[in-house]
């Protein structure tokens, strides 16, 4: 499993899952001439999407970005239509390193869509339960308001599956929340409730920018998702996060990329830097 050092912040990547989505509604209104240049797809146009969680481990505590995809939880068509080729591993990946399910005290969720949240619940004799019975789970309050009442378009992502276990575990923030070297930020864009994580600890940076950008491939502020609910949120945010953090030369972190963990850009946009994926 690969790793990133933040100061004294560990980061772990963990194995929940793989789907292969459509490569034009992961970016929109780029023409595939472009972004297939930086992003490969497979002959059903579809590219290779992971949704590995990010282990981070500071001051004693153990603190989960995101849930990954669960198991059991998608019927053959889901499995089908999400190009699904491999389902949660995170207990095994836990094991690896001496922890369990019921160790861990945070779960991070930048937002709520199902490939991010399937993972908070599992199967337990006919019901559904909490897979990390010990967690506080956090996310923005417009995002927690949205899962339980999603409106006609998003009704498809957010499913009662992944909340009703879970709802007595879950704070809520309006714009951010702090936890030690970490802060969570509300920006929404990719969803209303959409947030993003930045780690500082002795002089060192990362920042988690979850679904605004999902990819290397996404670094253009404006190749963003045609899955995003409001797009110009996204580019906004982008823009703003992506120079700030430029300027702090900081790692940028991925859930979803199949082909990097980390990497550091330079201001002429070139890769300097990186943790690559090695499975």
């Amino acid at each position: 499993m690969e790793t990133l050092k933040i100061g004294n912040v560990t980061l772990t990547w963990l194995s929940g899952g793989v789907t292969n989505l459509d490569g034009g509604a992961m970016f929109g209104v780029v023409p595939k001439g472009l972004w297939s240049k930086k992003y490969p797809s497979n002959d059903k146009n579809q590219i290779e999407l992971p949704t590995d969680p990010i282990l981070i481990q500071m001051d004693g505590k153990n603190l989960l970005v995101e849930s990954g995809l669960g198991n059991g939880k998608l019927t053959e068509k889901q499995l089908r239509n999400y190009g699904v080729t491999k389902e949660s591993e995170i207990d095994i990946s836990l094991e690896k390193i001496g922890l369990s399910s019921d160790k861990i005290d945070f779960v991070l969720m930048t937002h709520l869509h199902f490939d991010h949240a399937c993972g908070l619940t599992k199967l337990q004799e006919g019901r559904y339960v909490s897979a990390f019975p010990n967690a506080k789970i956090i996310t923005s309050q417009i995002e927690w308001d949205e899962m339980r009442n999603p409106n006609i378009r998003s009704k498809n992502t957010y499913w009662k599956e992944n909340w009703e276990a879970i709802a007595p575990q879950v704070e809520t923030f309006e714009e951010s929340w702090i936890f030690g070297s970490i802060r969570m930020i509300h920006t929404g864009g990719h969803s209303d409730g959409h947030s993003i994580l930045i780690i500082e600890d002795e002089g060192e940076m990362a920042i988690h920018m979850a679904d605004l950008m999902a990819t290397h491939a996404h670094q253009n502020v404006l190749w963003v998702m045609a899955y995003d609910d409001y797009p110009i949120d996204s580019i906004a945010a982008k823009e703003k996060w992506l120079s700030y953090c430029l300027g702090k030369n900081a790692w940028f972190t991925f859930y979803h990329d199949a082909y990097y963990r980390a990497v550091k850009w330079g201001q002429d946009g070139k890769i300097v830097e990186s943790i690559k994926r090695e499975g």
